[in-house]
Formats: structure tokens, sequence, C-alpha cells
């Protein structure tokens, strides 16, 4: 993974997972070549378990011109209870939480409320 690569290094996207794509508002420039074009992602790797509610995608971010490691990409995703929890972890794209429950009524926002 390359820091010469981005502006800012995992910068904080609160609740944004992205599961596929890059956040090119990042990208600076390939420190190899110093092309400022497209990224490609290669190496996705889905790892998904039914029984346990996870799925992990991974992947890299590299240079459309060289091919040179800009940064890995980790998104997870799991049924917690009666929530869905997502989690991103990049340097390019960022890192990121977020929690949805999966009843038509939040508890956690109902109890705010009162």
């Amino acid at each position: 993974m390359c820091v010469e690569c981005v502006r800012v290094k995992c910068p904080d996207r609160g609740s944004v997972c992205l599961e596929t794509g890059s956040y090119l508002v990042n990208f600076h420039e390939c420190a190899s070549c110093h092309n400022k074009e497209n990224i490609k992602i290669q190496n996705q790797q889905t790892d998904t378990d039914e029984d346990e509610g996870e799925e992990r995608v991974v992947y890299d971010h590299v240079c459309a011109v060289c091919e040179h490691l800009i940064a890995e990409h980790r998104y997870e995703f799991r049924i917690e209870g009666d929530y869905q929890e997502y989690s991103m972890l990049c340097i390019l794209c960022g890192r990121a939480e977020d929690t949805i429950s999966i009843l038509p009524v939040d508890p956690n926002k109902q109890a705010s409320i009162f």
C-alpha cells in the first residue's frame, strides 16, 4: 500500500461503506508513474459464510497504467442479532462503520426519542 498515492491516509467516511469501487477524490497520483487517470480493481476475493451471516470482500486498487499497488480494500458485512453491521478499511477509500436494524422500527432510535 502506498501513502504517497493518496491525499489523506484512511479518511473518515462516517457510515459510507463501499463494497466495490474507488474513492477517486482521495487519489492524488500514482507514486510510481505519476498517472492521475483511472484506478483498476484486481485480485477481488469474496468470502461468504451464509450460516454465520457474514461476508468479506478484499481487493487491490492498482494504477491503470503501471499496476502499482495503491491500496488494499477490506469490506465486511455481518448480522449481529437484530442488526446488520458494515465496515470498511482502505487507505484510499477510508474507514467507516454502519449499523442498520433489520426490524421495521429501530429499537435504538425509538429509545433515543423519549
